[in-house]
């Protein structure tokens, strides 16, 4: 099971999430409770081991302009949230970098099909609500059977290992469901939450 942990601001929120055995972390570029600046993330990238895939997370910027930030941040992956097109898949790769393209459950069918990007994500109808929907719904889709593709939105350690089975996920990405207030991890939160995502891959 690949996870990404999300929305981290901290050296200790890296290091536990690195600790812990998560495949990749992100880092919030864009506006939100959980934002840090490409200096910040310079930073923070030092406790983060080449085994693990640091992530620039943006929502409605241009693609050029999350381009140009997460080089400054010094970042090879983006996450881009928003109205996408397939020209911003080609946009990423032509710059030499790797794209996590984000959708909802509310996306149009099209959305859903491969568009060359390097990982796919798809979240609740209504992302950044925290709370846990029909994860079931997405194993219906044929479109995404044999793709890599993560899966957010509502998860926390009670839920992930149900939910990434109902889903058929190959991953899964949290932040929220790892915070004490939001936009604050809790390092006991984000241990657990990669204990059970991981252990979930072996049932």
């Amino acid at each position: 099971m690949f996870v990404k942990v999300c929305g981290l601001s901290t050296p200790e929120s890296v290091r536990e999430a690195v600790d812990a055995g998560a495949d990749a972390v992100g880092f919030v570029l864009t506006a939100s409770p959980r934002v840090v600046s490409p200096s910040q993330v310079a930073s923070l990238l030092a406790g983060v081991p080449e085994s693990v895939t640091p992530i620039g997370v943006f929502r409605d910027e241009p693609v050029a302009d999350a381009i140009a930030i997460a080089r400054a941040a010094g970042l090879e992956w983006i996450q881009l949230h928003g109205d996408r097109s397939r020209a911003d898949v080609a946009t990423v790769h032509d710059a030499g970098m790797k794209l996590v393209r984000a959708i909802t459950m509310g996306a149009g069918q099209d959305e859903f099909e491969d568009w060359g990007e390097d990982l796919l994500l798809i979240d609740a109808a209504v992302p950044g609500s925290g709370e846990s929907w029909d994860y079931s719904s997405v194993a219906a889709l044929p479109v995404l059977q044999g793709r890599n593709w993560l899966l957010a939105g509502g998860l926390e350690a009670a839920n992930v290992g149900q939910a990434a089975a109902a889903a058929h996920a190959w991953g899964v990405d949290v932040s929220s469901g790892v915070e004490a207030t939001r936009g604050v991890k809790d390092l006991a939160k984000v241990r657990a939450f990669v204990q059970a995502a991981k252990a979930a891959a072996t049932v």
